[in-house]
């Protein structure tokens, strides 16, 4: 495991340690548990993009002829 230094505003620090604090844990879990939840939902959104792509292609559409024109849809 690698250590990381991070720079954080006072208040900051004191907010994150009391949340951590509440939650009976410590600040460095608590920033590990948000980054590692943070790296999964975008791991899955990306996954998700590349599936809906993928299905766009796959996708055959039949929408018949187009029986109307601009100034019908228009029409005042």
């Amino acid at each position: 495991m690698k250590n990381v230094t991070v720079s954080l505003d006072d208040g900051l620090l004191r907010e994150a340690r009391r949340v951590a604090a509440e939650r009976d844990t410590t600040l460095n879990a608590l920033i590990r548990d948000y980054l590692e939840r943070l790296t999964r939902r975008e791991s899955h959104a990306k996954q998700a993009k590349a599936r809906i792509l993928e299905l766009c292609r796959q996708a055959a559409t039949d929408v018949g002829p187009r029986t109307w024109t601009r100034d019908d849809l228009h029409e005042r």
